[in-house]
């Protein structure tokens, strides 16, 4: 990807040195960055800041990266969510895409696909945002017999 990105990106991980590598290569890359160990907190900042993407682990202590797919999923269904993982199994992949994310990618990563893969989650979430803005528009302007 040769233009810069700018994204905002939340990225959950359990492994601290991996989110602290992940995130500092991404920001060295022009993108906006937060990050959090915990599912829980991950939710926080969800609801206190708006990003293009989340960048979710699977397997977590606590609330594991597919409850907490769904609690996004469930409250924020705009939300492009890709799961990167290091432990991927077959079905696991395919209950991530069941809940919603919008791709299943394994660890270590290609840096210059998974920057492909926040474009395209940035991508989506734009077109998603405006279809709902154009149908809510839509809707006053049949109320108001415009």
């Amino acid at each position: 990807m040769s233009e810069q990105l700018n994204a905002s990106v939340l990225i959950v991980d359990d492994e601290e040195q991996f989110l602290e590598m992940l995130s500092k290569r991404l920001q060295a890359r022009g993108l906006r960055i937060d990050s959090t160990t915990q599912g829980a907190d991950a939710l926080k900042k969800i609801s206190e800041k708006d990003f293009d993407a989340i960048v979710l682990d699977l397997t977590m202590p606590g609330m594991d990266g597919i409850e907490v797919l769904h609690r996004i999923k469930q409250d924020n269904p705009d939300l492009q969510v890709i799961i990167l993982t290091g432990h991927a199994t077959l079905e696991k992949g395919v209950e991530a895409m069941k809940g919603g994310a919008v791709d299943f990618m394994e660890k270590p990563v290609d840096m210059n696909i998974l920057l492909e893969k926040i474009g395209g989650a940035k991508h989506k979430k734009a077109v998603i945002v405006d279809e709902n803005l154009k149908k809510k528009i839509q809707g006053i302007i049949e109320t108001r017999g415009w």
